[in-house]
């Protein structure tokens, strides 16, 4: 499919398309719509390579990821893919599993001109070793808020959310809440952990535990769940820093014979759609992830479109669910 037969489809003129596939000049939005229906209606793909030599862009984004097997992470690649490639992006995706050497070797990509920006999910503590290697090329830091730096990012509250979660299992008369957490390299988790103890110190609650997974994983929740259980004194709450470490608290629970919320409350965080498919469904706060990626690529297109930007810092909203759970 060529780019005049977009043009007879959509009922434009072919200089018409080019604007909108090139994201130069004005078009009028009814005539955008039409050529972007014309272009999906017939899986129009365009010349990559030529666009690359007209316009010095390689309309491809680098994203890196700190664990794709978390359902959290896919939803917000999901929304990072959706809207890269509603503007006319492409994605490139490294998994790297916070390994600094998987990441220097996808950052080469920057070099050779391969990508026009990034998009990173690792753990805060890296963004000072990520800012040396990635200098002054567009970047956007995603779900990892930063309150200052260079960086432009996008997340959420979690000191509030933690809070508002414990203050939530307080006011339903619990007395023992745990607290499952995960690696403290990620400021996230630093500031879940922060909100639990300062509500229960304004509370006056002395009961505290918390417990560290040892990865962000189902089975890691199972196991460290079966380690508060062994306790001479078990919680009755817990609350997980992810859907996915409350998943796994669930089944410990139930395997040792006890029932929820009644015995043991549980709460998770990400409100992914594992928190709907367990027994009993799980209480969570539920994080914009589609918006949050989608807020991503806008920053970041912005960067590369003009590169003196100030730095933007945007925190978005989110939602307590309450369920069977707790």
């Amino acid at each position: 499919m060529s780019i005049q037969k977009i043009a007879r489809l959509a009922g434009v003129s072919v200089a018409t398309v080019s604007r909108v596939i090139n994201h130069s000049g004005s078009v009028k939005p009814q005539n955008r719509e039409r050529v972007l229906a014309a272009i999906e209606e017939s899986n129009y793909q365009p010349n990559l390579l030529a666009r690359q030599l007209r316009t010095a862009r390689s309309y491809m984004i680098l994203v890196l990821v700190s664990n794709i097997a978390n359902p959290f992470c896919a939803e917000v690649v999901k929304g990072i893919e959706e809207e890269a490639e509603k503007n006319g992006y492409r994605i490139l995706l490294c998994n790297t599993g916070s390994d600094m050497a998987r990441s220097r070797s996808a950052l080469t990509l920057l070099s050779g001109k391969i990508v026009d920006g990034i998009i990173t999910m690792d753990a805060f503590s890296k963004l000072p070793e990520l800012t040396t290697m990635i200098g002054q090329a567009p970047w956007v830091q995603c779900a990892e808020y930063a309150d200052e730096g260079s960086v432009s990012c996008v997340g959420i509250n979690d000191i509030d959310a933690s809070r508002y979660v414990i203050q939530h299992l307080i006011n339903r008369g619990r007395q023992r809440i745990a607290l499952i957490n995960h690696d403290l390299s990620y400021k996230y988790a630093r500031l879940r952990e922060r909100g639990y103890n300062s509500v229960l110190e304004q509370n006056g609650h002395g009961w505290r535990v918390v417990e560290y997974a040892s990865e962000l994983s189902f089975d890691a929740g199972r196991a460290a769940m079966e380690t508060l259980l062994r306790a001479d004194e078990r919680p009755d709450a817990v609350f997980a820093v992810s859907d996915t470490l409350a998943a796994g608290a669930l089944l410990a629970i139930a395997q040792a014979g006890l029932t929820m919320p009644d015995d043991i409350a549980v709460v998770g965080f990400d409100g992914t759609p594992l928190a709907e498919m367990v027994s009993p469904q799980l209480s969570t706060v539920a994080q914009p992830s589609l918006q949050i990626g989608r807020k991503a690529v806008a920053l970041l297109l912005n960067k590369i479109d003009n590169p003196d930007t100030p730095t933007e810092r945007v925190m978005m909203d989110w939602r307590f669910i309450e369920r069977a759970s707790a």
